[in-house]
């Protein structure tokens, strides 16, 4: 209320009330949206077959993903969809969104806290797999690093970092672009090259 209507006597106005109620409702919704509501991550080591290209995930390098839905998707499975790679998990999400569907979370391997490992084969370089539960965060939660020349098990990759630094230190040694959630576009996948 502003100091003008208290000396007045008057109320709060009709505006007052409708910013005050949508305020407290937004409030809320992003409490029910977030965090401790939010499905936690499954391992991926139970020879799962990623939902996008059908490898079976622990037989491949790289980052891993998964993404849960409200609906039954994928259909008979308690649980989320999960993929070889982070092109694998974003092709598939960007194909539901197609059909109507909206993932309630998205998840990738967080390179910022495990142990990770770089090998070659045929003159090229793969980082490890982590397909761990604890070691997948929220999407929303990393800064990728996109274009690098490093891969994973469809190619080029998108490494996830929860520590900026640690994608910036990674991309000045191996290249790559940096990119959040928000800027991964159809793209930008498409643009990277497969095995």
């Amino acid at each position: 209320m502003t100091r003008e209507r208290a000396r007045a006597g008057t109320g709060p106005t009709r505006r007052d009330v409708l910013v005050a109620t949508g305020v407290a409702g937004v409030a809320a919704l992003a409490g029910c949206l977030g965090g401790d509501d939010a499905p936690e991550p499954v391992s991926l080591d139970d020879e799962q077959v990623c939902d996008e290209c059908g490898m079976v995930i622990e037989h491949h390098p790289g980052p891993v993903g998964q993404a849960f839905y409200d609906e039954d998707l994928p259909e008979g499975r308690d649980g989320p969809a999960w993929f070889c790679s982070g092109t694998c998990t974003y092709t598939w999400v960007f194909g539901q969104e197609d059909r109507g569907h909206e993932p309630t979370i998205i998840y990738a391997t967080d390179y910022s806290i495990v142990d990770w490992e770089l090998s070659g084969e045929d003159g090229v370089t793969f980082i490890s797999a982590h397909l761990e539960a604890e070691n997948q965060v929220d999407v929303t939660d990393i800064t990728m690093v996109v274009g690098s020349d490093v891969h994973g098990a469809m190619g080029e990759e998108l490494i996830g970092f929860s520590d900026r630094d640690d994608a910036e230190s990674f991309a000045n040694e191996h290249g790559g672009e940096l990119v959040t959630h928000d800027q991964v576009t159809r793209e930008l996948i498409d643009s990277l090259g497969g095995m």
